[in-house]
């Protein structure tokens, strides 16, 4: 008796909740088809074979700019300024050796050169030596951010490649630097 009861009860809610025909109009169809007056003369066909859809030229609508060239990318900055007779790596510049290592790790076939620089100031020997620190400083940090070694050489120019050729502290901060260069720069 229960079962029954249970089964009208069950019977009256799918029939209350069934739709009456008035609820169901059938869906309007739609024309999909291409008016031939409608069809702007810009738009190009679709290829038919194989060997038209290769031999159509592709003109992509964006063209990959190279992160080391765009100048809204912190890749192109390339100097790592130091204070006098400083070769550590200041924080300011931390954030540009960083996205030169992530470059570095995620391209391998790319090769740097990191190529560190000293004022006037100082004898020959000891510019050479603390250029060639300021560029270890720069490779090192990279490695450590995952850049491999082996894709990163240091050279020291000291005072021979300077970017100014004043003899004041405007001149000598801007010759203070380790440059990352790559190829084809």
């Amino acid at each position: 008796m229960k079962r029954w009861i249970a089964m009208c009860g069950l019977v009256g809610m799918l029939v209350g909740c069934a739709s009456t025909p008035e609820e169901q109009k059938p869906a309007a169809i739609e024309d999909r088809k291409p008016n031939v007056a409608e069809v702007k003369p810009e738009s190009k066909p679709v290829p038919t074979t194989p060997a038209e859809a290769t031999t159509r030229p592709v003109t992509p609508d964006k063209v990959a700019v190279d992160p080391l060239k765009d100048p809204a990318n912190i890749l192109s900055r390339r100097s790592v300024f130091f204070d006098y007779d400083q070769f550590s790596v200041k924080e300011e510049f931390k954030p540009v050796v960083s996205a030169h290592a992530k470059y570095l790790s995620q391209n391998r076939s790319v090769r740097a050169t990191i190529q560190g620089n000293t004022d006037e100031r100082g004898s020959r020997e000891y510019n050479l030596a603390l250029g060639q620190k300021r560029a270890d400083a720069v490779k090192q940090m990279m490695t450590l951010l995952g850049a491999p070694s082996a894709q990163i050489e240091t050279v020291s120019f000291g005072e021979e490649k300077p970017r100014s050729q004043g003899h004041d502290e405007q001149a000598y901060s801007e010759n203070r630097r380790a440059d990352i260069v790559y190829p084809n720069d």
